[in-house]
């Protein structure tokens, strides 16, 4: 019997929980027509195979039609739903694991044009920033209507084999009915008393429980406090903790702090990289102590220590990994098997939660196989012949199928032409704030080391190098190098630099900068925060209509909280034409796509941030010696079978280039490149 508090069992009401891990409630957004379909089972079971206790499925599973599935959530409200989870359920019980789904009605934390085109129905007259839409304010025959088909679906879920639900209160309608800050009813539900706030969350619980029964566990994930003025205090957060507890109804708190009806409210709850770990923990313990109840949390609990102080010290009863689970599902059979070393680390890139907010699905920034269980391993098969595989570039592309190629059991050699691994993520991570990045190439470089990997840095390889290897197969991951080409021009910008140049520290912020970004991702503004903080005056300006698209929601928070005391100004719809030197000044030429206005300014310093184009030579000579040409059969690489293309039959290796050799994508990108064509080598 293992000592380690993680590995403990936990008895909530009922069930016994085989350990103190749990996946809490998150919309992967996998539904397909609103049902969790196989590509849901796949991803839960994945985590239950490995040895999660307990999987709080759904991120806000609507039990309302006019709760649209703005994150494309489960709809709760369909009776069709009933089979699917069942299948969802089954995949998870199968492998001792217990499963639960969070039910909500998103009240105005979701806009009216989707679904069926329902007005969003509130507590609150007024919007929520996030999501824009403005609610109908709720009448009697509206709560009366809600609190049924709350009723309704914890029915549906109970029908589906789920071992319990957890209602979702904060920043959705319960809470909106509760929080003095979303409540402009008068009468019983009104916001001139605590009593009154309460009166419908209470109400939904009561018709729930006469719905499906007190054997049946019915939990609360809610915030116990907004940390706004006028919002839910502490204070008040834990008497609601209290009346919820004294209530007989609720069987288990999962605690949250903060509000999330901005993007920075947001990441103040779900702390993205290079923010404090685990902030609220002690917040959560000590609603524990104010309770009877099990209380359950999780915010930006990323490793193994801090879950088990977590629980060691009593703040928890379970505690919630989610995020790390998606990064690695098999952190629990890892801890058991004492290899906590070789879990895959989350970087808090928040690659995951951002692209769902961005109406995507999630995916982990460098585990490709999260979300595609069905088609892509997490565990990789050897393979049945040893092959000889050489990689061109150590960044996290090149480092993928190194990895990969070594787990198949290959003899593997790298070549690097830096002194370090990483390529553009080392790059990345010299922003203090990003540094948990270079886990990315870390964790690779580890276990390129536990399989014999050979690494040659400090090495430009030519093709007579890889020709020497006598390879069987070439993975070209030379990476790209900076674009400083105008937008159809047909010529590199003259006397500019590039982002990549004032991040490296090869080039120092003038007192006058203007950072053009083409491109919309990092690199623009971590040479802005660059130049800010070294107090010059910084103009961030972009052809398109909003700055940045390719930086999502919550990493865009902390970018904006170091520049708005800084001098900086955001420029949209405005173009650079050309840039000419005139004595000590560079004279931009700037039009718009909109018309034929152009206009002149002048910096001292200009910036192009253009993204990249391929460090492709090597791939190009090496054409001509290898069996497929560098040809990529697509459909067997969707397909995720062997590549197996001949055009060549005097060559003697496959060819193949992955990441920013090809274009300029991003990390997700390469990482996948290089998963899905070496996990069949």
């Amino acid at each position: 019997m293992s000592r380690d508090p993680l590995l403990q069992p936990f008895t909530l009401k009922h069930l016994t929980l085989r350990n103190r891990i749990m996946t809490t409630s998150h919309e992967p957004a996998y539904p397909e027509d609103g049902m969790p379909k196989d590509r849901y089972r796949a991803y839960h079971a994945e985590r239950a195979r490995a040895g999660v206790a307990l999987a709080m499925t759904a991120g806000s599973a609507s039990v309302s039609k006019d709760s649209p599935p703005v994150f494309n959530n489960i709809l709760a409200y369909k009776d069709e739903v009933v089979p699917w989870i069942r299948n969802l359920t089954d995949g998870c019980h199968e492998h001792d694991c217990a499963v639960m789904i969070q039910l909500t009605h998103l009240g105005r934390r979701t806009t009216w044009n989707k679904g069926n085109w329902l007005p969003s129905v509130s507590s609150s007259k007024h919007r929520e920033p996030a999501h824009r839409a403005f609610p109908k304010l709720a009448e009697d025959w509206d709560i009366e209507r809600i609190i049924s088909d709350f009723a309704d679906a914890a029915e549906r879920m109970q029908a589906g084999g789920m071992d319990g639900i957890e209602l979702q209160a904060y920043g959705h309608l319960i809470d909106q009915f509760w929080s003095p800050l979303t409540n402009d009813l008068s009468g019983p539900y009104g916001a001139d008393t605590l009593e009154n706030r309460l009166r419908f969350p209470l109400d939904v619980l009561t018709a729930i429980r006469k719905r499906v029964g007190d054997d049946f566990i019915v939990g609360m994930r809610f915030t116990a406090d907004e940390v706004q003025k006028g919002g839910i205090t502490a204070e008040e957060g834990l008497k609601i903790s209290r009346i919820l507890s004294d209530s007989g109804q609720v069987d288990f708190l999962n605690v949250i702090r903060g509000r999330i009806h901005t993007d920075p409210a947001m990441t103040d709850v779900i702390p993205v990289q290079g923010m404090k770990a685990a902030p609220h923990l002690d917040f959560a313990g000590l609603v524990k102590q104010e309770t009877h109840l099990p209380v359950f949390h999780a915010a930006r609990i990323p490793d193994v220590a801090t879950a088990r102080h977590a629980i060691q010290a009593g703040l928890l009863d379970m505690v919630g990994m989610t995020r790390a689970h998606m990064a690695d599902p098999h952190v629990v059979r890892k801890i058991i098997e004492g290899r906590e070393d070789d879990i895959r680390p989350c970087v808090g890139a928040t690659y995951c939660l951002d692209r769902i907010y961005q109406a995507g699905d999630a995916l982990c920034i460098h585990n490709a196989a999260t979300g595609r269980e069905l088609s892509m391993p997490h565990d990789i098969p050897e393979a049945q012949s040893r092959r000889k595989v050489v990689v061109v570039g150590a960044g996290p592309g090149g480092l993928e199928a190194a990895r990969v190629a070594a787990e198949r059991g290959h003899d593997v050699t790298v070549f690097e032409a830096q002194s370090d691994p990483g390529g553009q993520v080392r790059l990345a991570a010299q922003t203090p704030r990003r540094r948990e990045m270079i886990s990315i190439i870390d964790w690779r470089m580890a276990q390129c080391a536990a399989r014999d990997v050979r690494f040659e840095f400090n090495t430009w390889a030519e093709a007579e190098d890889i020709l020497a290897e006598a390879p069987d197969v070439v993975i070209v991951a030379t990476g790209g190098l900076p674009n400083i080409e105008l937008f159809e021009s047909g010529h590199d910008a003259q006397h500019v630099v590039s982002a990549w140049d004032l991040i490296a520290g090869d080039v120092k912020p003038a007192l006058r900068v203007l950072i053009y970004d083409e491109s919309g991702d990092h690199p623009a503004l971590q040479a802005a925060e660059i130049a800010a903080k070294a107090g010059g005056h910084v103009e961030i300006m972009t052809p398109d209509r909003t700055f940045a698209p390719d930086i999502m929601a919550m990493n865009l928070v902390p970018y904006m909280r170091e520049l708005q005391d800084k001098d900086v100004t955001f420029t949209v719809t405005r173009r650079l034409l050309e840039v000419a030197r005139r004595g000590n000044e560079l004279v931009a030429t700037i039009g718009t796509d909109y018309s034929d206005h152009t206009s002149e300014q002048s910096y001292d310093q200009i910036v192009v941030n253009y993204g990249t184009l391929p460090n492709d030579d090597l791939y190009h000579d090496l054409k001509p010696h290898s069996v497929n040409a560098g040809q990529v059969d697509h459909d067997a690489l969707i397909a995720g079978h062997r590549q197996s293309v001949v055009r060549n039959t005097s060559g003697g290796f496959q060819l193949f280039r992955i990441g920013d050799a090809v274009s300029a994508r991003n990390i997700h990108a390469a990482i996948y490149d290089a998963l899905r064509l070496v996990k069949d080598l």
